[in-house]
């Protein structure tokens, strides 16, 4: 059962976060609202995966302010995060899907009910029993999707899900995303992939050396990029 309070809208205030004195992340100000994905791009070091960290309240902001669902303080029961490269635990899918919801607080005579749903909702019906290490990276960047689904999540942070996948795989990936968005889980995630950025995004975050350049309705962003930083990088130009 979900919980009454929701950790929606996630919003940055003005928000720096300082790495070893560098502004990782640069008076950055967004709302992360219900709806359909929100896409965040931009070259390696833009500050993708510290937006992301930050807004699952892994990373604590050096100024600013994050507040989740108007709480500056929030355990993190509403939302769930996939890193870029997720470990298993060395038990069977089933069982890194259980452990999950035990983490979850579902009750114990509900979880293996609950484990065959999200199984079958990534994909890997049928697979319970095979060593999580075993799987294709494919497999695993699934599996990982539904340990994430298992705390029922209000707000889901997805970093770069699909990188070193090949197109089957891929694919396989955006279909659950699309899925997952669909029953009103709210989707941010990071990608490189300007393709699938334009696949999966309802808005597109561009990040450049830890400050937002621009942030709107995808389809306005890829038809017309406001600046300079957005025309090139849509062109498939170095941002440096």
């Amino acid at each position: 059962m979900r919980a009454s309070v929701t950790d929606l809208p996630v919003k940055f205030a003005e928000v720096v976060i300082l790495a070893g004195g560098v502004a990782i992340l640069d008076r950055v100000s967004i709302d992360l609202a219900a709806g359909q994905p929100t896409v965040l791009i931009g070259p390696n070091g833009s500050g993708k995966t510290t937006l992301l960290r930050a807004a699952m309240g892994l990373v604590r902001a050096s100024r600013g302010r994050i507040t989740w669902g108007g709480r500056e303080t929030s355990p993190p029961t509403r939302r769930a995060i996939v890193l870029q490269r997720p470990v298993h635990l060395r038990r069977s899918v089933a069982g890194n899907v259980a452990y999950a919801l035990a983490a979850a607080g579902v009750p114990r005579a509900q979880r293996e009910r609950r484990g065959t749903e999200l199984l079958s909702l990534v994909g890997l019906q049928g697979l319970g029993g095979r060593p999580a290490r075993q799987l294709s990276g494919g497999e695993q960047q699934r599996l990982s999707l539904a340990r994430a689904l298992a705390r029922d999540p209000a707000v889901l942070f997805l970093d770069e899900p699909t990188a070193s996948l090949d197109p089957v795989a891929t694919k396989e990936i955006e279909d659950i995303v699309r899925s997952i968005s669909g029953r009103g889980v709210k989707v941010v995630m990071a990608t490189h992939d300007l393709g699938e950025a334009k696949r999966l995004a309802g808005e597109i975050v561009l990040l450049h050396r830890g400050r937002i350049l621009e942030s709107g309705r995808a389809q306005d962003f890829f038809a017309a990029p406001m600046t300079d930083e957005g025309r090139k990088f849509t062109a498939g130009e170095l941002l440096v």
